[in-house]
């Protein structure tokens, strides 16, 4: 399926904020290539760097799903955004909100170049380090 396509199956108030979303990740990360794709037993975008997973953009039930990894690996970007976002619904990566006014697109774009900074794949590594290193 393409992005396009997805994006026109999702309710009407939501296209304009999923495409605008999109179009930011790819402008503001230049690492990632998208595609649709399965995650977690939903359909989403995918957006990935050397073969991982970096971010995935949804549109579930009765709201809209930004998955950022590089939160999920940093503790000071999930706390700035948290704060930022005071609105939005965070879990350990992802971020739910329903409409723009919890998501700003400013806070987005900063989000997606602070993300832009992080390899994912030397916190990958660094991680499988760590836990050898405690056996």
């Amino acid at each position: 399926m393409e992005i396009t396509t997805y994006i026109s199956n999702q309710p009407l108030e939501r296209q304009n904020l999923l495409m605008t979303i999109h179009e930011t990740i790819l402008k503001h990360d230049k690492s990632v290539k998208a595609e649709v794709g399965s995650m977690m037993g939903k359909t989403m975008i995918i957006y990935k760097g050397k073969g991982l997973m970096k971010y995935g953009l949804s549109s579930v039930k009765n709201y809209i799903s930004l998955h950022a990894l590089p939160i999920y690996g940093s503790t000071v970007l999930h706390s700035k955004y948290k704060t930022l976002l005071p609105t939005a619904s965070f879990q350990k990566g992802c971020i739910n909100f329903i409409h723009e006014l919890d998501m700003p697109l400013d806070i987005v774009k900063e989000l997606i170049t602070d993300c832009s900074l992080i390899d994912l794949l030397k916190m990958k590594e660094a991680y499988l380090e760590s836990k050898k290193a405690k056996k």
